[in-house]
């Protein structure tokens, strides 16, 4: 008999291959037996519970990218932000580091790793993002690539992305022959442009017009162009945070054509629709892209269920409600961004694991395995099996609880959810073989968290 540094006992554990009744023992901060005779220093009946790999939320905006007098930014850092992750379940999180003015990816990246190596709680993996494709640029990518970090972030909703788009491409380039994953922001910055001025011109001032000023056009276009560019180049596309049933049959055609293109949706796209945009403070549900109608949170639904959406991330970049109700601000301008680390996992095993929406082995996927492969983890991360890091959630599939982010760990103080009812909760997290995290107490401390060693793309 074994004698480990912890035992869970008796819990529906989710594995690759299925799900079982089995134990799970966890030594030095890794997963070493399932099944079989053994004991720990501590033990966990999970017995009733649901034993699910850690999430791996691989798309949060924990730093800020500028800073300085008057310069606005959201209000969790790496501590708030990962204390708010461990209480959701989330043990890894991917960070978009922004180079600031000045500053080349490498330069941004190392200020961000430091930042999480100081303060984050759970391990974490950064995106550079690339603003200027310059040669330096360029240079960087297979050197990134080489050093851990194969991915790239690149915004189709900045007006510098078709004055460089050329370059843009030929980064991809790049990217595609080091086995670095490119993530692409697909709303077209001129149609939204045009689309502000139309608002503006027709004096439509009130945060309900928002969705007026980013349509699914916008959306859909840049979403085509993707595709293309993906094509071209090769390169593993990654579609962050899509929101609409016309740009998911964009990247249905895509994947049906055998592209590493991969989707990912958010929370919010599967739980609201642009109706909330007329309550009287519907600007706080201001994300980009916006809300879209209910046939596309319908379609988002069939996506994560049949598989044509890869992941679920949150894009955490919260704001307080006076921030995002701020009444200077007009419908182009709304600040985008809320709080979901802490309710993306529990939200999902209600409203689509409880309802028989989505299967436990698809919500394993979308939260864990797939971004863990898709981002050069897998199996350190994304799974329970022995020799992966024992990064594991007990999950109370009937503990009941109304969200109320005033008393959340995210500093924006309220949840777009406020008032929801949501069954199945995190009893334990656990990071590591550390218990991080019992009901919403959160117990690890800062700079705990670890930067994690990935691998160029392979296709999963």
């Amino acid at each position: 008999m074994e004698h480990m540094d912890l035992v869970i006992k008796h819990g529906t554990v989710a594995t690759a291959s299925g799900a079982s009744v089995t134990d799970i023992g966890i030594d030095g901060g890794r997963i070493v037996q399932l099944g079989g005779i053994m004991s720990g220093k501590r033990e966990i009946d999970a017995e009733g519970m649901f034993v699910l790999p850690g999430g791996v939320d691989a798309h949060v905006h924990l730093s800020p990218p500028r800073t300085g007098p008057g310069i606005n930014s959201w209000t969790d850092d790496f501590e708030i932000g990962s204390r708010a992750a461990l209480a959701g379940g989330v043990t890894t999180v991917g960070n978009m580091s922004f180079p600031r003015k000045g500053e080349q990816m490498a330069e941004g990246l190392r200020r961000d790793i430091d930042d999480a190596q100081a303060n984050s709680l759970a391990d974490f993996f950064q995106h550079p993002v690339l603003l200027d494709p310059d040669e330096t640029a360029m240079a960087q990518i297979p050197e990134l690539a080489a050093s851990g970090h194969p991915s790239i972030k690149i915004f189709l909703s900045f007006k510098r992305f078709d004055r460089n788009v050329e370059e843009f491409l030929r980064a991809m380039r790049v990217a595609a022959a080091v086995g670095s994953v490119v993530l692409l922001h697909c709303e077209d910055a001129a149609l939204m442009g045009c689309c502000g001025e139309l608002v503006r011109e027709a004096g439509l001032t009130e945060h309900r017009h928002y969705p007026e000023t980013r349509p699914v056009v916008a959306e859909r276009i840049a979403t085509e162009r993707a595709v293309g560019f993906c094509e071209i180049s090769g390169a593993a596309t990654y579609i962050v945070h899509l929101s609409s049933q016309a740009a998911l049959d964009t990247c249905r055609g895509a994947r049906a054509r055998g592209l590493p293109l991969y989707v990912e949706t958010r929370p919010i796209y599967l739980h609201l629709e642009r109706s909330r945009f007329d309550e009287p403070d519907g600007a706080k549900y201001a994300g980009a892209p916006p809300l879209r109608e209910e046939q596309d949170r319908d379609a988002l639904w069939a996506g994560v269920a049949d598989g044509t959406v890869s992941t679920v991330a949150t894009d955490h970049a919260p704001w307080t409600l006076e921030q995002k109700l701020d009444p200077n601000l007009g419908p182009s301008e709304l600040r985008q961004g809320m709080a979901e680390l802490e309710t993306s996992m529990p939200m999902l095993w209600s409203l689509g694991v409880a309802r028989n929406r989505i299967s436990l082995a698809r919500f394993v996927e979308v939260t864990s395995s797939n971004p863990a492969k898709l981002f050069g983890m897998y199996p350190q991360k994304g799974c329970i099996a022995p020799g992966s890091d024992a990064d594991v959630v007990v999950l109370d599939p009937t503990e009941t609880r109304v969200i109320d982010g005033a008393n959340m760990h995210s500093a924006s103080g309220y949840s777009p959810y406020d008032g929801w009812e949501i069954t199945g909760w995190p009893k334990f997290t656990i990071s590591r073989g550390e218990i991080v995290a019992e009901g919403s107490s959160v117990d690890g401390i800062p700079g705990r968290g670890l930067l994690v060693p990935r691998r160029p793309f392979s296709r999963p």
